[in-house]
């Protein structure tokens, strides 16, 4: 096994050795279905159509505020607070291996809890229950704009990680900035003219809006490798400049 698997596999088992994985999965669910269900206006019983929009709308406003944060914080920040960075980087282990193993063993944990959301059609429109007809396209997309934008907030939580020694400052600055990424297009809204289509085109909220109708624009995927892509170069940028300092 390659070292970059061997890390990834170490992270990933690392937060089900400790009960942070089962609590973020165990609250997510439960603050995901009550916004699912009961959201003011919202809520999928007030749509009364067959229709998981609600899902893919504050499925990535609440990994962005809440689970990525708390899964990412701990990547770099850690293993530099407690010296083991140092460690790890005078092995016979790549930057790059160090950084994209600590990056898929998160993105895992993003994942499982991405795909698990799949319940919810199945057992809402296949089985048990069969509360409607519901069209197979904008799910598909709907979690494939999910995947993406998994792919690129989580490695926004890792150079944001890689650049500081604490977990606490790690939480709030990617919190801040994922906030920032979701929330812009909606500050857009009260802004004029250049500021408000930056905030537009940076907007992960106004990129999920056609995965969430059923399109796929190859813009939007282009952006979201581009963010993912940017990060993690940044973060091995950061860990080389660390370990020659």
């Amino acid at each position: 096994m390659s070292p970059m698997l061997t890390i990834a596999r170490r992270e990933f088992r690392s937060y089900f050795d400790s009960p942070l994985a089962y609590v973020v999965i165990c609250l997510s669910f439960l603050g995901l279905g009550l916004i699912f269900f009961l959201w003011p206006g919202r809520g999928f019983w007030q749509q009364d159509r067959a229709t998981l929009q609600t899902l893919f709308y504050f499925a990535p406003a609440g990994l962005s505020i809440l689970v990525i944060p708390v899964i990412t914080m701990r990547l770099m920040a850690e293993e530099r607070r407690s010296g083991t960075l140092e460690m790890l980087i005078t092995l016979p282990v790549k930057d790059s291996d160090v950084i994209m193993g600590k990056y898929l063993g998160a993105l895992g944990l993003v994942l499982t809890l991405v795909f698990a959301t799949i319940l919810y059609p199945l057992f809402m429109f296949k089985f048990p229950w069969v509360l409607g007809t519901l069209d197979d396209g904008p799910v598909l997309s709907g979690y494939l704009g999910l995947i993406l934008f998994s792919l690129a907030a989580t490695a926004v939580g890792l150079l944001i990680s890689s650049l500081t020694d604490s977990q606490s400052i790690a939480f709030f600055l990617t919190f801040f900035v994922l906030g920032v990424f979701w929330f812009s297009g909606i500050m857009a809204d009260y802004l004029p003219g250049t500021v408000a289509n930056v905030l537009n085109f940076m907007s992960f909220e106004s990129r999920m809006e056609g995965f969430m109708r059923g399109l796929i624009d190859t813009r939007d995927v282009v952006f979201f490798l581009s963010v993912t892509c940017v990060a993690l170069v940044i973060a091995f940028r950061a860990l080389e400049r660390r370990k020659w300092a």
